[in-house]
C-alpha cells in the first residue's frame, strides 16, 4: 500500500506509468490499449501516479480536488474495463473527472485547466469523444445513460458514475425507476462517500448504511428490478475489479454500491472533506494571513448570511431553507446559532422551493439560499408552486451572472428573465453591500414572493445614506446627453466612466417593478445604455425597450443594451468573460464614445 501523500508537489512528479499509458491529443481518436494491456497487479502503483499528478495539476491551476482524488482507483478500473469511448462512460455533476480527462490524452493539457482557451471544468462533449455527456449539476447521468442505452441497445457497455449526495436528486430516481422498467442493459455505480459538498443531508445517506439489514439497499434495488452488488471498497483495486468485471458480463439493469474516501490519498483532503473539495492555486487552506486581510470587503453570501442571523434573532417566524449549498451560501455561521431553523435539503433544488411554499401557508417566513443556476431547475415550482399563489417566500440567489472559472453550467445568466415575467414576483439587483442588506430585508417584509440576485465574489461597501422604496431607482449622478442604466453588480464598472464623460448615472435597483417614473425623468436624453450581468437577450434591458417602445412621444433616445452576448459563454475568470462580452470598463467606454460622437 502506497502512503499517503502529505503535500501538493509544487513541480511534476515522477510518472512513469502514467506517462507510458495516459495518451495525448484527441485526433486521431485517442488509444488506450497501453492501459488496458496492464495487469492488475500494475495498477495500484497507477493509481499513486495518477493521485499525485492530480494533486500537482490542481495545486497549479485550482479547482476541484476531493471528489477526483476519491475516484482515481474507480476511474482507472473503468477504464481498463471498458472499450471507451465506444462504450459508454457518464460521470455525474463532473467534480470527479480530472482523473478521468487525464487518462484520456489529455494529461499535458491539465495545467490549462478552467483558463481561458483551456480544458473546462467538467466533462465536454465538444472536448473530446470519451465525454459522452456534458456535466455540471447533478443527477443528470442516469437519465442519459438511459437514453444511451434504449437507442444502443445491447451491443455497448453503459456506466454511469453517482455519488450519494447527487442520488438525493429526485431525476436521479426518477431514472432508476425507468431503467429499472426498462430493462436497459446498464451499469449504475453509486460513489458512496458520505458527502456531497458538505456531509450528506437526510435519510438517502442512512439508508446506504443500512447494507445487509432488512429493507436496506439490497433489497431496496433487487425489488425494483437491479442486480445489486455492494458495497466494495472502491480503493480496493483487485475487488473492485473483479465485481465490475462479472457485472458487466450480465445483462439489464446493475447497481454496484461502491465505498470511497473523498479525498483519498492526501492527508490533508481526508481530514477536510469540505474544505478541500476545491481549491485555489497551491493549497489556499493555508495561504498566509497577509493574502487574507487583502480582501476588499465582505462577500456578497457573508453579506447574506449575516444578514439571516440578525433576522432569524428578531423573528421566530423565520425558516432558511438551502439545496446542499450551506458553506457556499454564506450560512456556516447560522448553522450553528439557528441549527433548528435551517433546512439543507440535499440536492433537491425541485423539493427546496416547493418546501418553501408549504412553509408559507403555515404561517411561516421561508428564504430560500439558492445559487442562480441551481434555481432553474427548480423553475416549474417556483412558478405554479409559489408565484401564481402569491407565496411569502424570498429567494436569496447568490451566483448570479458570471461566475468564471467554472464556465457556461455554472453561469447563473437568465434569472432576470424567468424571474420578471412571473406575476406578483419582486425582484431586486443590489450594486453593493448596503443595498443587498437592504433588499434582503425589503424582499423579506414584502407580502408575495421577492427575489434579491447578487453575484459571487467581494460586495463593494459604502457608508452613505441611503433611501430604499419598492421599485425606486437611485440617481447616482447627473449628467447629460447619455443616461448609463445599471442593473446590479456592475455599477463598479460604471462610476468612474459617467465621470470622466459628464453622463448620467442611474442605480436601477429593481428589476421588476422598473422605475418607469423615473425612466420618464430621463426621456431628455439623447441616449440610454443598459447594462447588466445577465442575458442581453430577455433581461433588464429588454423591458426598458419594452417600455420605451410603448411610449408614444415623437422623440424618444436611442437605446443600447449591454449584456451578456446570445451564445454560450466560456470558462475563463470573471474579468475575462466581462471583457469578451463588452461590459467590462473598456467595452461600456467604447459604446458611451460612440453615443457622444
Amino acid at each position: 500500500m502506497t502512503p499517503a501523500l502529505q503535500h501538493i508537489p509544487s513541480s511534476p512528479p515522477a510518472t512513469p506509468l502514467l506517462d507510458a499509458v495516459a495518451v495525448s491529443g484527441t485526433v486521431p481518436l485517442p488509444d488506450l490499449q497501453k492501459l488496458r494491456n496492464l495487469d492488475v497487479q500494475q495498477l495500484p502503483q497507477l493509481a499513486h501516479e495518477l493521485r499525485q499528478y492530480l494533486l500537482y495539476c490542481v495545486g497549479q491551476t485550482g479547482g476541484h480536488l476531493g471528489a477526483g482524488l476519491g475516484v482515481v482507483e474507480l476511474t482507472i478500473v473503468l477504464h481498463h474495463l471498458l472499450n471507451t469511448p465506444a462504450d459508454r462512460l457518464i460521470w455525474d455533476v463532473g467534480h470527479q473527472a480530472y482523473p478521468h480527462k487525464i487518462l484520456t490524452g489529455r494529461k499535458k493539457a491539465m495545467l490549462t485547466m478552467r483558463q481561458q482557451g483551456g480544458l473546462a471544468p467538467f466533462p465536454k462533449r465538444d472536448e473530446s469523444p470519451f465525454d459522452c455527456f456534458g456535466v455540471g449539476h447533478s443527477s443528470t447521468s442516469i437519465s442519459a445513460l438511459l437514453g444511451m442505452a434504449i437507442i444502443d441497445g445491447q451491443q455497448l457497455n453503459h456506466v454511469a458514475v453517482i455519488g450519494d449526495g447527487a442520488l438525493t436528486g429526485g431525476m436521479a430516481f426518477e431514472a432508476l425507476n425507468h431503467m429499472a422498467h426498462s430493462q436497459a442493459n446498464a451499469l449504475v455505480i453509486v460513489n458512496d462517500n458520505d458527502m456531497s459538498i458538505n456531509a450528506n443531508q437526510g435519510g438517502l445517506a442512512k439508508f446506504l448504511d443500512e447494507t445487509g439489514a432488512e429493507g436496506g439497499p439490497e433489497a431496496w434495488f433487487t425489488a425494483l428490478g437491479f442486480t445489486y452488488v455492494g458495497p466494495v471498497d472502491g480503493h480496493d483495486i483487485p475487488a473492485l475489479h473483479g465485481q465490475i468485471k462479472d457485472l458487466l458480463s450480465q445483462t439489464g439493469p446493475k447497481l454496484l454500491h461502491v465505498h470511497t474516501v473523498k479525498g483519498k490519498g492526501y492527508v490533508a483532503a481526508e481530514e477536510d472533506p469540505v474544505g478541500y473539495h476545491a481549491i485555489d492555486k497551491i493549497d489556499p487552506i493555508n495561504k498566509p494571513a497577509a493574502e487574507e486581510g487583502a480582501k476588499k470587503g465582505p462577500s456578497y453570501a457573508q453579506v447574506f448570511g449575516t444578514w439571516a442571523e440578525q433576522q432569524a434573532d428578531l423573528d421566530p417566524k423565520m425558516q432558511v431553507i438551502t439545496p446542499a449549498m450551506v458553506g457556499g451560501s454564506g450560512l456556516s455561521g447560522f448553522a450553528i446559532k439557528h441549527s433548528e431553523r435551517l433546512h439543507d435539503v440535499a440536492i433537491a433544488e425541485q423539493h427546496a422551493v416547493t418546501l418553501a411554499a408549504g412553509m408559507a401557508c403555515a404561517d411561516a417566513k421561508p428564504v430560500v439560499a439558492i445559487y442562480s443556476t441551481f434555481l432553474q431547475r427548480g423553475y416549474d415550482q417556483l412558478v405554479h408552486d409559489v408565484a401564481l399563489q402569491n407565496l411569502d417566500v424570498l429567494f436569496a440567489i447568490d451566483r448570479a451572472g458570471v461566475v468564471g472559472e467554472d464556465g457556461a453550467t455554472h453561469t447563473g445568466a437568465y434569472d432576470y428573465a424567468y424571474l420578471a415575467c412571473l406575476p406578483n414576483m419582486l425582484v431586486m439587483a443590489p450594486s453593493d453591500a448596503q443595498e443587498a442588506q437592504a433588499m434582503l430585508q425589503l424582499g423579506y417584509d414584502y407580502a408575495g414572493p421577492a427575489a434579491v440576485r447578487y453575484p459571487r465574489g467581494t460586495a463593494p461597501t459604502s457608508s452613505e445614506k441611503r433611501e430604499l422604496a419598492t421599485g425606486k431607482a437611485r440617481v447616482v449622478r447627473q449628467g447629460r446627453g447619455v443616461a448609463l442604466l445599471s442593473f446590479g453588480a456592475l455599477l463598479g464598472e460604471a462610476q468612474q466612466l459617467a465621470e470622466e464623460y459628464d453622463i448620467t448615472l442611474v442605480d436601477m435597483r429593481f428589476v421588476k417593478p422598473i422605475d418607469t417614473q423615473l425612466l420618464a425623468q430621463l426621456m431628455n436624453h439623447e441616449a440610454w445604455v443598459t447594462l447588466e450581468d445577465h442575458a442581453v437577450v430577455g433581461g433588464a434591458g429588454a423591458l426598458v425597450a419594452q417600455w420605451l417602445g410603448q411610449q408614444n412621444r415623437d422623440a424618444k433616445p436611442r437605446l443600447v443594451n449591454l449584456g451578456l452576448p446570445d451564445t454560450v459563454l466560456p470558462h475563463a475568470t470573471r474579468a475575462q468573460v466581462l471583457a469578451a462580452a463588452g461590459i467590462d470598463a473598456a467595452g461600456i467606454a467604447a459604446v458611451i464614445k460612440e453615443l457622444l460622437d
